[in-house]
């Protein structure tokens, strides 16, 4: 293995937008040249960037193999799945990282001297179970997928231990632990008084319980305000949401701010809070990138009993969890909010805030991909 061994990070996202991506590509850049290939534009950094047409989609798969039950070959044709299998064919890297498992298939037959690792997102097979097309056609696909590509990775990695369990019991692999962290920020925490300043940043979509959000906020007793730092993922739901903070004088609608600015942003405000309806397993289950950025940007944290959020929250001592998912029990955690519990969450959260870095979460890719380039040395 001549210079520096070569690296492939495949992804079928906006790489330079997707933040665990973006990650892996920090981690692998500091022993190897990289190759990525993924939608958009060449992220920083990378040797080579095989760009997937914006038009080669994975979903939808073709209907009629579908219904015929040829949910392997279904997978197998999608456009985005067929591209990349030609466009890297006769390739081959010294180690491949394959994000989420829809990817498998093809990223884990990709000549590799040192192996594959596969980074699962997100429990794919129940993504959409609030779907009965989903459960009849696509949960079945996946859950074969499982079984049948994680035990040939190297190396299986995942968010969320609820996650990681059930991909056990599908598969008989049980994946690591790298939960979406942010990395460390040098700051500290602000001074608190009244009003409590509450903030939540992220997608505006409908299963988020924004409107509750708002609800809980204008009915609380306690005095505190509310800043929304929200994507337009759902114009017609962000145009309500400005029209109650209009009306408003708790609430504020702000643009979205670059990843590289949101820690700073966020540091002075009090409170973060994600209350999240639990929808899908997904959402149930969810330990999203949000949590850890209030916890560097070191504020206290409110969410819903979503049981890994909760249990970050409580085992750290930086957080509260409400009784249930409604405006009425976000409201009554609001109102028996103190200023001294304000103080005390943010302190806990900057005592937390070195422990679940990134840079602490990471090692099981760490790990991954140095045994992957030592045996592709040997």
């Amino acid at each position: 293995m001549p210079g520096r061994p070569l690296v492939l990070i495949l992804s079928f996202s906006p790489i330079g937008s997707d933040a665990r991506v973006l990650k892996q590509l920090e981690l692998a850049r500091e022993v190897a040249d990289v190759v990525t290939c993924g939608y958009g534009d060449a992220p920083a950094g990378v040797v080579e960037h095989v760009r997937i047409p914006d038009d080669r989609k994975i979903l939808p798969l073709r209907p009629k193999l579908l219904v015929l039950r040829l949910r392997t070959l279904a997978l197998h044709r999608a456009p985005a799945i067929a591209w990349v299998r030609s466009a890297l064919a006769g390739r081959r890297f010294d180690a491949v990282i394959v994000n989420e498992l829809e990817a498998a298939p093809v990223g884990l037959s990709i000549p590799s001297a040192g192996g594959h690792l596969l980074d699962l997102h997100e429990y794919t097979p129940r993504l959409h179970d609030d779907s009965a097309g989903w459960r009849r056609y696509l949960q079945p696909l996946f859950e074969s997928t499982a079984r049948r590509w994680l035990p040939r990775a190297s190396a299986v990695t995942t968010v969320g231990a609820r996650i990681a369990q059930e991909y056990a019991r599908l598969s008989g692999v049980t994946p690591d632990l790298v939960v979406n962290a942010a990395p460390f920020a040098d700051r500290r925490p602000t001074e608190v008084g009244e009003p409590i300043r509450l903030v939540h940043s992220g997608a505006c979509l409908r299963r988020r319980g924004l409107l509750e959000l708002v609800e809980a906020v204008e009915s609380t007793s306690t005095p505190v305000t509310l800043d929304l730092y929200l994507m337009p993922n759902d114009p017609g739901l962000l145009g309500e949401l400005r029209e109650l903070a209009a009306a408003s004088d708790r609430v504020t609608v702000h643009d979205p701010v670059p990843y590289a600015r949101l820690v700073d942003t966020l540091n002075g405000y009090d409170i973060g809070v994600h209350v999240l309806p639990p929808v899908t397993v997904n959402n149930e289950w969810a330990l999203p990138n949000k949590f850890f950025d209030y916890v560097q940007a070191r504020l206290g944290v409110i969410v819903g009993p979503s049981p890994e959020m909760a249990r970050y929250a409580v085992e750290h001592g930086l957080g509260l969890v409400t009784a249930g998912f409604s405006a009425a029990d976000l409201a009554s955690t609001l109102d028996s909010l103190t200023l001294e519990q304000v103080r005390s969450l943010k302190e806990a959260a900057h005592r937390a805030a070195a422990p679940l870095s990134s840079e602490h979460a990471m090692g099981a890719w760490r790990d991954a991909l140095r045994t992957m380039l030592e045996r592709a040395r040997s």
